[in-house]
């Protein structure tokens, strides 16, 4: 035991791919540390699609991540690797991990953890991370969104829309959003979208098209795919920027590439997880920079549905999976 760090944790294992039943507690050793590294001592872990889909199968670990789940924590850095000069014992941090979150400790490469916001409670900080982090780099470094454009957000109502949302809005872009019942777009309207529609009644081409008086949306960020890619490329503005970040609506589309061309529309895509930790490095210093004075200033804040203890993280699953949840799921651990 070195700086009263155990040999051994608590962590969830995926112990088969399939239902929620599959996860299970289990005994593993403390991680050791690399060249560059914190442990963190986990208060608590964010519940993200991938995982949903790493323990279905679908969504495997990179190759060198811990196989345990779990993309973001909250907690206190208990011990250091070498060369890490920017932290020290003790420090409350949130992070983005490329695995490892369900657990009591985690490593994590220095540069991918962030000081826990001020004001902010561990189970909030927690539930950071993951969406911050995908929504910096897809909707303001890839997107380019500027103050003054637009920005439709499909799924408006999850950790990802409430974020994007509230992040786009506070920076002076129009905001508009589909989400899958009224509740929802109520929500989504509450934390900063000028009109927010349920896509199951109302066709959201027709909708932002009017609402745009026929220009189009400047930024469009999409987890649907699917039938939905045409269909934003009917919407996108003139030099429109479509950014893909999953396909809960199919990994394949028809794509009219007329209206690309005609339109000069940048449709792009991007997965986070597998990216060096000199671009996660860069995201998190844009965040502090840009993102950090608008949560602490309590301008932007985690949208928090739930909380489980970590014993029912099936339970959290099955939530998740269901989609009747708005905004973060979390786990405490």
């Amino acid at each position: 035991m070195v700086n009263n760090v155990p040999e051994s944790m608590t962590a969830i294992e995926i112990t088969e791919h399939g239902e929620p039943e599959v996860l299970k507690q289990c005994s593993r050793p403390v991680p050791g540390l690399e060249k560059g590294e914190v442990l963190i001592k986990t208060e608590a872990a964010g519940i993200n699609r991938p995982d949903i889909g790493q323990r279905r199968g679908f969504y495997p670990a990179p190759p060198g991540a811990v196989d345990i789940p779990g993309l973001e924590v909250a907690g206190k850095i208990v011990e250091m690797g070498k060369d890490v000069t920017e932290w020290k014992i003790g420090d409350e941090v949130c992070a983005l991990v490329t695995g490892g979150g369900y657990a009591q400790y985690v490593a994590i490469p220095s540069p991918q953890c962030l000081p826990a916001p001020k004001g902010l409670s561990m189970v909030e900080a927690a539930a950071i991370p993951e969406t911050f982090f995908t929504v910096w780099t897809n909707v303001f470094d890839r997107g380019r969104l500027k103050e003054g454009e637009s920005l439709l957000v499909h799924g408006g109502s999850s950790g990802i829309g409430t974020t994007a949302i509230q992040l786009a809005s506070r920076l002076g872009a129009r905001v508009f959003a589909t989400a899958g019942n009224s509740e929802k777009c109520r929500v989504c309207e509450s934390l900063g979208a000028e009109r927010a529609i349920n896509y199951k009644e109302d066709d959201f081409v027709e909708v932002f098209k009017e609402l745009t008086d026929g220009k189009g949306v400047d930024v469009i960020l999409d987890m649907v795919a699917g039938s939905y890619v045409p269909r934003d490329i009917e919407l996108a503005a003139v030099e429109g920027r479509i950014i893909l970040i999953s396909v809960l609506g199919g990994d394949s589309s028809e794509i009219p590439l007329l209206p690309l061309i005609f339109k000069r529309i940048i449709l792009t895509g991007s997965a986070l997880r597998a990216q060096p930790v000199v671009n996660k490095g860069a995201i998190a210093k844009s965040l502090k920079d840009k993102a950090w004075p608008l949560i602490e200033s309590g301008k932007v804040k985690p949208f928090i549905h739930k909380v489980f203890p970590m014993a029912e993280v099936a339970d959290a699953h099955r939530l998740m999976e269901s989609s009747q949840h708005i905004g973060k799921i979390v786990l405490e651990v």
